[in-house]
């Protein structure tokens, strides 16, 4: 019997999840930082019908801008001198 990766164990004939493993709600935003879905879409994945995830997938691209990277640190208290 032929060992399986552990990933294939939940591939399926279905819309793929946009999951890339970076999972971490924006506090505000209220939406993964990694995928753009929200905490109930994300939770419902499996229910939905392909049709419902290819909608949620469509959207996904215009909520990035919601996210951006915080601009702050070491860098934004420095004076620019440039």
């Amino acid at each position: 019997m032929k060992a399986q990766n552990i990933d294939d164990l939940w591939k399926r004939d279905e819309i793929d999840s946009p999951c890339i493993k970076l999972c971490s709600i924006h506090p505000v935003e209220r939406i993964c930082i990694g995928c753009y879905r929200s905490i109930e879409e994300i939770g419902s994945w499996s229910q939905l019908s392909p049709e419902q995830r290819r909608e949620i997938m469509a959207e996904l691209p215009q909520r990035a801008p919601r996210v951006q990277k915080r601009r702050g640190g070491r860098a934004s208290r420095l004076p620019n001198l440039g």
